[in-house]
């Protein structure tokens, strides 16, 4: 067993545990989404993408690419998380909790398509 490997398929997997269960909940309710969840969701995907810069081949390109799309999209959601509680006045409102959950959304799909890459590259190399 390679544990590059194992610590590799754990990050990509752990990134998406984290940020579907920052994603499930009312769209609108920012008490059904956590902070420290979303941040996180944010270290461990930015964690997985480091780990895939040392793959040259083009299913490491794609898993690189997903990954930095779901690592822009957590971004992205984190800085509206924090304008909205430290630059706006009114702080999290429905419409922008909704925006920062539907960010985290597209960083669940991203994380998918990294998974589905992942699993089916593992199968390829068992033929």
């Amino acid at each position: 067993m390679n544990l590059e490997k194992v610590f590799f398929a754990f990050f990509i997997l752990l990134a998406l545990t984290l940020n579907f269960g920052f994603f499930i909940g009312d769209l609108t309710d920012p008490v059904q989404h956590n902070a420290y969840e979303l941040f996180a969701a944010l270290v461990i995907s930015l964690i997985a993408t480091v780990m895939k810069f040392g793959d040259r081949t083009q299913i490491g390109a794609v898993l690189l690419a997903a990954s930095l799309v779901a690592d822009l999209q957590l971004v992205i959601a984190a800085i509206i998380w924090g304008f909205a509680n430290h630059i706006f006045e009114t702080g999290l409102t429905p419409g922008l909790t909704a925006s920062i959950v539907s960010l985290s959304g597209g960083a669940v799909l991203a994380n998918v398509v990294s998974v589905v890459l992942l699993v089916s590259e593992t199968l390829q190399s068992r033929r």
